[in-house]
């Protein structure tokens, strides 16, 4: 197993290292196609081409193609992987079938999340996993402590990642690898490209079906303008990704999740598996297992909000009474429900459908309802 990361400046651990903002492959490409290019996750990323708005009914209607190769792509290989895997994330691995996706939670010993992710099991001994771009180091870091010495994590930083999401994707993506329409919903499978290896899932995080496709780094630009050039597709920024994920009612860590959040609290029960919560044998089982039976303090839900203008993170949620009892974790207008929505946790005795809740925003008070997620149904492909 490889040692925990150290400054690559020559600087010892004692002085004080500047982290400078850090490029994807893509760069370039994104600025020469009118990019506005933003500080995300600790790279330049783009936020939006020709409107977030535009971007994101495009993908509703046709197919979006995002880079997010500021992702933390894992190869996690050695004898015992899955078992060592597992006392660290409550999935069901040992019984999952080469190639097929799951979303599965980082936990720490309280029972909180450190990050959410999306692993394949590849082979007997290996796992490919998917991690937040801004807490790879900090996962990988973590993953060192805890697995054996016999397991090896590569941190595949030659790779970039791109996604194709939307209900056209099929139809400008198999153009160019044909076989990627048999796949369904989280399977995955090795698939060629012009000469280049590329690992190819059918999943994505905007409710839309689609795919995301690790390809190495050199290949990027050209397979990222062979998409281009399929009319069903135009390059989509984080903007319309965050809205698009919105309206899914899917969680953004570092928003939505963090390391005082369970998955209880955060309506994450299904990454919870049987067999794992029979055994209780993951960090925070104790807790956890708890807040299933007993109810969290608090739940993640959905608001619709009244009105036109958004109410955004860090909005309070109040009580009659004017105390806070709550809080607002992502918010913003959705594009295809036409209204303001938002994600925030509430008492669990607030956490029911229909329930009236009042958003206090910068001084001003905002009528909302607690709403069922997803806003807009998932359009997963399952099969015909």
């Amino acid at each position: 197993m490889s040692d925990k990361i150290q400054p690559t400046n020559g600087a010892s651990d004692d002085d004080e290292v500047v982290i400078e903002t850090l490029t994807l492959p893509l760069d370039a490409w994104h600025r020469a196609r009118g990019g506005r290019m933003v500080e995300f996750a600790g790279y330049h990323m783009p936020v939006q081409y020709e409107g977030i708005m535009a971007e994101h009914l495009w993908t509703r209607e046709h197919a979006g193609l995002f880079d997010v190769s500021h992702m933390g792509q894992l190869s996690i290989t050695g004898e015992g992987v899955v078992a060592a895997l597992e006392a660290l994330l409550p999935a069901e691995i040992e019984k999952l079938p080469f190639n097929k996706a799951r979303y599965s939670l980082l936990l720490n010993d309280e029972g909180g999340v450190l990050d959410d992710l999306m692993l394949t099991r590849q082979a007997e001994d290996r796992v490919y996993m998917v991690v937040n771009g801004a807490t790879k180091y900090d996962d990988v870091s973590h993953m060192i402590e805890h697995l054996p010495d016999d397991v090896t994590i590569n941190l595949m930083e030659d790779h970039a990642l791109l996604a194709v999401q939307g209900p056209k994707a099929v139809d400008a993506v198999s153009r160019l690898i044909p076989g990627v329409e048999a796949l369904t919903f989280m399977q995955a499978g090795a698939f060629q490209w012009q000469g280049h290896d590329l690992w190819l899932s059918r999943s994505g995080y905007t409710g839309e079906d689609g795919y995301e496709i690790s390809l190495p780094a050199e290949a990027a630009e050209a397979f990222a303008d062979a998409l281009l050039a399929q009319p069903e597709v135009k390059p989509i920024g984080l903007g319309a990704r965050d809205s698009l994920r919105l309206e899914a009612g899917l969680p953004l860590y570092g928003h939505d999740l963090d390391p005082e959040t369970t998955p209880v609290m955060a309506d994450l029960g299904f990454a919870l598996w049987k067999r794992r919560r029979e055994a209780a044998d993951f960090p925070g089982a104790t807790r956890i297992l708890a807040e299933r039976e007993h109810g969290p303090a608090v739940k993640r839900v959905g608001l619709l909000v009244e009105g036109r203008q958004p109410v955004r993170e860090g909005a309070s949620v109040v009580g009659d009474d004017g105390a806070v009892i709550g809080r607002v974790t992502s918010g913003g207008f959705a594009p295809s429900v036409g209204a303001p929505i938002a994600m925030a946790y509430v008492p669990n005795d607030l956490a029911t459908a229909g329930t009236a809740v009042s958003l206090v925003q910068r001084g001003k008070v905002h009528s909302a309802t607690v709403a069922a997620m997803p806003f807009v149904p998932h359009r997963y492909y399952r099969g015909a």
